[in-house]
Parts: C-alpha cells; structure tokens; sequence
C-alpha cells in the first residue's frame, strides 16, 4: 500500500533521540537480538544513573530508555560496550533472527547476521535507509519470516527464500550468497524509496527484486505470523538449556537486568519482548528460575502476560488518554484479560507497538476504553 512519507523519518535511535513527554528516548539496535553479559551490565547501569531505571524491549528485538538525562553520556557508553559500531548507520541495524536457531532444532544464521550488520555498515550509502527498514533471517521453523520485515532469508532444504515485504520471491540463493543479496536489495530499495519508509509501500516491489540480479525458480511459499514468545524451558541440542521469559508490559528493570548479566550467559531479545537466556547448565538453568521469577520473569506459558502487551499510556506519551499501563496491570490482576486472547492495551488510536497477526485492540479514548476484537 502507498502512503505519504512526505515528513522526515524521525525513528529513534541511540544518536538521534526522541523527545517523548516524559524526556528523551534512545533506542538501541541489537542485530539478532543479541546481548553479552557485559553488554547488559552497561544498559543496566545506564538505566539505573542515566535514565528510569528500566529498560524496554521492543518488537524489533531492540532495547530502548526513556527520560534519558545525558544523550551524549549514554552514548559513549553504547559505544565502549560496543553497542554503538557506527554512528553513521546505527538506526538501520534492524534485523530479527530465530531466537533458537541452532540450538533447539533449525539452523545457527548467527554468522547471516553478523555477516550482514558488517555489510550494511561497509556501504556508505545504505546509511540513507530510513529507520524503520527490517530485516529478518529465518531459520526454517517461520517465527520471524512472518513479521513483515522488508528484506529477509528463509532456510529452505540446503538453501534459503529471498523474502521482500513480507513475502517469498521465489528466488532461492544458497548460504554464502544470502548476505550479498539481502544488501542487494537494501541497495534496490534504497534507489526506488523515494519518499517510501517501508519496502511494502512501493509501487513496484519488483524493482528491489530486479536489483539483486536473480529470479524467481521455485513454488513461494506463506507464512503465517507467530503470535507468542518462546517461554519456559527449552532442551538444547547440545545438552545445555535456554530459559525463555516474558515480563509485564515488555519492561526489563535494571536490577533484574544485572541478575541476568551476572549469570554470565548469552541474552536475546525477542521480537515478541521477551528474552531467552542460553547456553545454560541444568542446574544453573534451575537456579536462574528460583532467583529471576520472583524478580519479574515469567517462564510460565500460561501466564496472560504472554498474550497482551501494551504502549506506554500517559506516564511518557502525552497523546494518551489513559494510565494504560496501570490499567493493564489491574485488568490482568483481577483475572479480566481471557485466557489465550491476545490483547494491545493502547492510550490512543495510534496504536503503537502493535503486535502482528490477529490482535483484541484496546484503544483508551476521551471516554474510556473501546475493544475491538481481531476482524
């Protein structure tokens, strides 16, 4: 569909902030998601001296701080915990990855993704891409395929499905080409934008396609959107084990957060926002849950935390009309949110952070709140 982008993409980033109600907001790209101890130690800290205290994940596997006080501190500090590798490219490092891949069945694309973030930071010219340009590398199982990244890799057999828009191409490439045809692309969106912020906006996503020099040779392929988080305990491959969690309203505080960082493991950031903890021993694994569950983590997939999510309502966006997030918390303490009902609790008709697939919306208004079931 094509819509006037004709205003300035203000899509924040860990440079360029936004200035919500409640102050200044950075966001931080993790490619895959993907955090080290010492990483989470920094956001932490930073959360803790530079911001509220809490960290927010986002539905891009991102993390971001609001009411930030020294821009310029936080990022110097992105930057030394390595969080920060260009300062040119920082807000079109956006790229979703299969939390479990190659580590509880499918395939590893750790080496697709870091091979395509050096990529995209080696051309001077996809610095342009508007922030809001995702990319997703799938590794066969299709929980991330069908999030409606703009550009994006499908383990098929021994190869992989250029996806643009969302959507399978036909065009199959094998491993050691995915990387040079997902920057193909970027390249070919990059020239045909225009003023275009997503590659589904174009007239002709074709022209993208015809960048990358290769055409369609097989049967595409659908997919359907996965519409919760990995959660609960996951048996490796390997014989270690993966802690997947989910937290109220998608909000990590800080002091959990070194918890994690001090457990000294792997942590992904999902695109459900939510968390998966790797690489652990059985023990340490059960260790982990009696300590962080108490803290706020929810390794229980039965939880309705699982199935809502919410915007920040008017603690830190003054077009609310509501509390949401009190709201929320009040709903789902007095067993008001259905079981198994995916709900967005949202202060305005805006409706940010709406999760993809079939979704109740709960949209505040001058009045109250409106429910509208998924059509």
């Amino acid at each position: 569909m094509e819509q006037d982008r004709s205003r300035v993409d203000a899509c924040p980033g860990a440079l360029q902030v936004h200035q919500a109600s409640d102050g200044a907001l950075a966001r931080v790209r993790l490619p895959g998601g993907v955090l080290t101890p010492s990483q989470m130690q920094v956001l932490a800290t930073a959360a803790q001296e530079l911001s509220t205290g809490e960290l927010e994940l986002t539905s891009r596997g991102n993390i971001q701080l609001r009411a930030v006080t020294d821009p310029d501190d936080l990022a110097e500090r992105l930057a030394s915990a390595g969080l920060l590798p260009s300062e040119t490219h920082e807000r079109v490092r956006n790229i979703l990855a299969s939390p479990l891949a190659g580590r509880v069945g499918g395939r590893s694309v750790s080496g697709l993704v870091d091979g395509l973030d050096t990529a995209l930071r080696a051309d001077p010219d996809l610095a342009e891409l508007p922030g809001r340009i995702l990319f997703t590398v799938d590794d066969g199982r299709g929980d991330v395929s069908g999030l409606e990244g703009d550009i994006g890799v499908h383990a098929v057999d021994d190869k992989y499905a250029l996806l643009l828009a969302g959507r399978d191409t036909g065009v199959r490439v094998p491993h050691d080409a995915a990387v040079e045809t997902m920057v193909d692309a970027a390249r070919g969106f990059r020239t045909a934008r225009d003023r275009h912020w997503r590659v589904a906006e174009l007239p002709d996503v074709g022209a993208v396609l015809g960048h990358t020099g290769h055409v369609p040779t097989a049967e595409r392929i659908d997919f359907d959107v996965v519409a919760t988080a990995p959660v609960g305990w996951f048996d490796q491959d390997d014989g270690k084990v993966a802690l997947g969690a989910v937290l109220a309203h998608g909000v990590l505080p800080s002091r959990t957060a070194e918890f994690l960082a001090a457990v000294d493991r792997p942590i992904i950031v999902t695109p459900w926002r939510s968390i998966v903890l790797v690489d652990l021993d059985e023990g340490a694994a059960e260790q982990v849950v009696r300590v962080l569950a108490p803290m706020g983590l929810i390794f229980d997939a039965e939880s309705p935390w699982v199935n809502v999510s919410s915007c920040v309502g008017s603690s830190g966006c003054a077009k609310s009309h509501a509390d949401v997030r009190g709201d929320l918390d009040d709903a789902v303490l007095n067993g008001e949110v259905q079981e198994g009902e995916r709900q967005h609790w949202v202060g305005c008709e805006r409706r940010c952070g709406r999760p993809r697939g079939e979704v109740t919306d709960v949209v505040a208004g001058p009045d109250g709140y409106t429910v509208t079931p998924p059509a």
